[in-house]
């Protein structure tokens, strides 16, 4: 007998990272049954661009509605958390978008719904998830195609577009700070990378240094971590030139004992079109690989398990572990508390 397919609904259309997430779940085979509208300018936008769902304004409709599984969720980052433990109390599970948390207190919590529901609150770590090279890079690590790993260096610029952002992205209570909000993705990926969980942050700062009209965004941070013997860095700002022809041109590179391996997510700046490109260096030479055509299984994976209850796409244990992190560097790089994640 075919099963039917995965109902969804967005809850939270604050950011527009909701706009991939929607689409990458219908081009799995979801449905989007219902939205929750929002009165600005991307609520507009989704509600247009979706328009084969139902708009219901009563949020408490969508999470009574036994036909839907899962709730995606943008919001503004401080009101995710709460919203993903409304949603795993009325049995559904919950995919948020980083960061999905903004303190310790509510990673706890949520830790504490899902060993009591035994619904999922995952978050949507999309510079790995959406990243081709980055998914490539990951495999060829863990085929050991450069030995272990010893350090891994990720690097996150963006473009501030300051004119077209909301006011909570310029407060910190809402926002969680720079590390909080745009180095989840590069934690993510150490910890895929090293497989480790007991990790410490050695060293981290945030700072406002370009733009003093706002004063609550940080739009420069770095934080050095360490584990079982392997350590990250990550350099993330708000410092991208109008002059590059994308948002930020994020990169990785993982130094391993027998080679080492750099991923250019988003643009070769002198060189080839496009992104997703990775270099390869090993005792054999050097090599190029083109990305842009493999797979990003995630939403369909994500699917499976919501219908299995499975846990192949990405792990509840992972997401926690990755915003206990981020938050411990924060916290350090604000002068708030130790090193211990």
């Amino acid at each position: 007998m075919t099963k039917s397919p995965v109902r969804f609904a967005a809850i939270g259309l604050a950011h527009p990272h909701i706009f991939a997430m929607t689409q990458h779940l219908l081009d799995a085979g979801a449905v989007l049954a219902a939205f929750e509208p929002e009165a600005h300018v991307l609520g507009d936008a989704f509600a247009k661009t979706f328009d084969q769902a139902e708009a219901r304004e009563d949020r408490a409709a969508i999470l009574e509605d036994r036909s839907i599984d899962l709730v995606l969720g943008a919001g503004v980052p401080d009101a995710r958390a709460s919203l993903g433990i409304e949603v795993l109390r009325h049995e559904k599970d919950f995919v948020s978008d980083k960061p999905a948390f903004t303190t310790r207190a509510s990673v706890d919590q949520v830790r504490r719904v899902h060993a009591e529901t035994g619904r999922r609150f995952l978050v949507w770590f999309s510079e790995r998830l959406d990243s081709r090279a980055t998914l490539h890079a990951c495999s060829l690590v863990e085929q050991g195609a450069i030995g272990e790993v010893v350090q891994t260096l990720g690097l996150g610029p963006h473009r501030l577009d300051a004119a077209m952002r909301p006011s909570w992205f310029f407060d910190q209570g809402c926002n969680g700070g720079i590390l909080c909000d745009l180095a989840s993705h590069q934690v993510d990926q150490f910890l895929e990378l090293t497989g480790f969980r007991q990790v410490s942050v050695v060293a981290a700062r945030a700072m406002n240094r370009a733009h003093p009209e706002h004063p609550g965004l940080q739009d420069f941070g770095e934080a050095l971590f360490e584990g079982d013997g392997a350590s990250g860095y990550v350099r993330v700002d708000w410092l991208t030139p109008d002059g590059m022809p994308t948002w930020g041109d994020g990169r990785l590179l993982i130094v391993g004992t027998e080679g080492q391996i750099e991923v250019r997510k988003n643009t070769d700046i002198e060189g080839r079109s496009g992104g997703d490109h990775l270099f390869l260096v090993d005792g054999r030479g050097t090599s190029y690989i083109d990305c842009s055509t493999h797979e990003l299984p995630f939403a369909s994976l994500l699917l499976r398990d919501v219908v299995e209850r499975t846990e192949t796409a990405i792990a509840q244990a992972h997401c926690l572990r990755v915003s206990e992190i981020v938050l411990a560097a924060q916290s350090l790089a604000d002068g708030e508390i130790a090193r211990e994640a």
